[in-house]
């Protein structure tokens, strides 16, 4: 030791330790083809899993390009299908032309899968051309256009369209557009709407026109539109001629030659006075004023006589086509008539010319002449009076007061030519002249077309006391057939004419008025009656206010059925459906008889209090008015007739098919237009 130690630094004996063998630990290392080998048969197993569980689907679309089918989830293609398992997945499809689809994908548990997706195909463009262009494009009721006509943006499928041009026929057709985008071309030729018709005329410079407008002839050929027209060939001094052309559309027509006739003169004649009649070369062609045709070239004898005027001939010659007038006046043969006017003051007239005041002596044409004489405050009078020559006439006319010629000129009673007996009913004599036609909503069996409403009649007026029978009407049309009714006949002589139109008894009701030299009431065009002139005394049907009136006012009293207000009805009171009419009607009135089982001979059953018989009953009646249903609270209305035209007619009374208490009511409305058995008529005028 080279340095001093000290007592700590000494060296002492270790205390000996056997040495401890270290153990380490050591980690298992996993060997890479094992991790491979256990991935791998995980994968396996999915893919297992997968393949057992996975269902075939097919997606499908019907589209004309392909399709390209993108799914949100595991889904294998195999072929044209695809496996996936049950489950929804976002689902895209998309094809070229077609607006992209984009929904979800639902898989069931079913083995195999079908799903059909729709895709819209883009709109496209069609365009239109027609020979001749400018033809108007109509689709789907709207006017699209006219040709040549470009549509953008059509969605895909048939588009239906009309095609119209001037004077050629409307073509009608379907095009299918396919879309995707694609401009589509459709051309059509239109058909000409004529004819060309060959057509030579005699002279050749005739004239050509159809509907008043002239044709252009080129080459000998005229174009006719299509259909039954009337060709008018025409030239100055030349009678035109009409031809009836069918002609058929885009068609070859050959009409020849057609040779008009050489024109004859024309002689526009007139008279003072108008009326007289003229013959030529002895032949009688016209009352004045009259156009005369004339023989080209040759001198004709022209007479005019006229009764009371002395006659007037002279010569006449027209060239070919040649047009003349000529006015005569005529020299009058003269007869005097005497006059004598009271009073002094009333002033004269002869044809609508006046003539002076008081008695009088005036020459006049020896033919029929109207004299009227009027007076203020007196009523009118007209005679008719023809004059001769070398004959003096004395006419004596006393005028009366407008009241004393009314009441003269009315007669309680009227017998028509048909033996028919017509009551006068003069309002204005009567205790009531306004009353309220209809029923108030209370009264029981009341109609919606029995409307209140306030009546006034001023006009007197004549009401046959019987409807028109069998007989009468036959005298009219006399193979008029009232028909039977359940095996029983409608059709004896007494028994009322029915099965006739509202149209057939007005005009029996003209017919009657011109038997008997009465102006018509009815205005008639072609047959069918059109309207009535109100200030005519003629035939007619009673209005409804009348019929109301006569069958209901009797003095202060309004009755509610034809027998009075009794209900029932006491037998035999009236025309109804009582027992024994069950086997025709199927209804009857329990407990009533009247002894007929359909209709009875007219004025069977009594009368009511004026004597005008079966109102209520027998059968019901055509009315003059125009069906309509009243406005409440229209003001008082004078002597109504009705509308002038409609399509149906009212119906007033009860008939023997008839039985409930609403029917059988006075105020009871029915309308009609056509016959029916139970409907018929009677006939009625003013007074004045």
């Amino acid at each position: 030791m080279t340095e001093q130690q000290t007592p700590q630094e000494r060296l002492a004996a270790a205390t000996f330790e056997p040495r401890q063998a270290v153990i380490v630990e050591k980690t298992a290392k996993m060997q890479p083809r094992l991790v491979v080998l256990a991935l791998g048969t995980l994968v396996l197993a999915y893919a297992l899993f997968f393949l057992l569980t996975a269902k075939s689907v097919a997606v499908t679309s019907e589209t004309v390009t392909p399709i390209d089918i993108n799914v949100g989830g595991l889904a294998l293609p195999f072929g044209d299908r695809l496996l996936i398992r049950p489950g929804s997945y976002p689902l895209t499809i998309t094809a070229d032309g077609y607006s992209p689809f984009q929904g979800t994908l639902e898989v069931d548990s079913a083995d195999v899968q079908n799903r059909v997706v729709n895709l819209i195909p883009l709109p496209g463009t069609l365009i239109i051309e027609t020979q001749p262009a400018g033809a108007t494009v109509v689709i789907d009721g709207q006017v699209a256009g006219v040709t040549p006509l470009t549509l953008e943006g059509v969605a895909a499928g048939d588009v239906a369209f009309k095609l119209s041009a001037e004077r050629h026929l409307d073509f009608e057709g379907v095009i299918t557009l396919e879309g995707r985008g694609i401009t589509q071309r459709y051309s059509q030729d239109l058909v000409p709407g004529w004819a060309r018709v060959t057509v030579d005329a005699i002279p050749e410079r005739a004239r050509f026109q159809i509907d008043e407008q002239p044709i252009i002839k080129n080459n000998g050929v005229i174009e006719v539109m299509a259909g039954e027209q009337q060709l008018l060939i025409s030239a100055p001094g030349y009678v035109s001629q009409i031809i009836e052309v069918k002609a058929v559309a885009n068609t070859d027509l050959d009409l020849g030659t057609v040779e008009l006739v050489a024109a004859e003169g024309t002689l526009s004649l007139t008279s003072t006075p108008s009326g007289a009649s003229v013959t030529r070369d002895g032949q009688f062609i016209g009352i004045t004023p009259v156009d005369i045709a004339m023989s080209p070239d040759v001198n004709h004898l022209i007479i005019l006589r006229r009764a009371g005027y002395q006659p007037s001939e002279f010569r006449s010659s027209l060239g070919k086509g040649a047009t003349e007038r000529r006015a005569l006046t005529l020299t009058p043969t003269l007869g005097d008539v005497s006059l004598q006017i009271t009073p002094s003051i009333a002033r004269v007239s002869v044809n609508g010319s006046d003539r002076g005041a008081g008695s009088t002596t005036l020459s006049l044409p020896s033919i029929e002449q109207t004299i009227a004489v009027s007076a203020p405050g007196y009523a009118s009078v007209e005679r008719k009076v023809t004059p001769r020559a070398g004959l003096a006439q004395r006419l004596k006319i006393d005028l009366l007061t407008e009241e004393e010629a009314r009441k003269a000129a009315i007669k309680p009673q009227l017998l028509s030519s048909l033996g028919q007996s017509l009551l006068l009913i003069d309002p204005q004599v009567e205790a009531v002249n306004e009353f309220t036609m209809g029923a108030p909503r209370r009264d029981a069996g009341r109609g919606a077309n029995e409307v209140e409403r306030t009546i006034r009649l001023t006009r007197a007026f004549y009401l046959a006391t019987t409807e028109v029978t069998n007989a009468q009407f036959r005298q009219f049309t006399a193979d008029h057939n009232s028909g039977q009714a359940g095996g029983k006949s409608l059709n004896r002589e007494h028994q009322p004419a029915v099965d006739l139109s509202w149209q057939q008894a007005a005009s029996f009701c003209n017919w009657l008025s011109a038997r008997e030299g009465l102006d018509p009431f009815y205005k008639e065009r072609d047959g069918i009656i059109v309207g009535f002139d109100e200030k005519s005394i003629g035939y007619r049907l009673p209005s409804e206010a009348e019929w109301a009136y006569a069958s209901r006012i009797h003095d202060t009293d309004i009755w509610r059925f034809a027998w009075g207000d009794a209900w029932p009805p006491e037998n035999n009171s009236a025309n109804l459906a009582d027992g024994s009419s069950a086997i025709v009607t199927g209804r009857i009135l329990n407990g009533y008889s009247d002894g007929a089982i359909v209709s009875s001979e007219v004025g069977k059953f009594p009368a009511n209090p004026r004597g005008l018989y079966d109102l209520g009953g027998n059968v019901s009646e055509w009315v003059n008015d125009v069906y309509r249903i009243p406005v409440p609270g229209e003001a008082v209305e004078e002597n109504p007739l009705g509308d002038d035209q409609g399509d149906n007619f009212t119906i007033r009374g009860a008939s023997w098919s008839l039985s409930r208490l609403r029917e059988l009511r006075l105020t009871y409305r029915d309308y009609g237009e056509r016959g029916r058995d139970d409907v018929g008529f009677r006939v009625a005028r003013y007074a004045e």
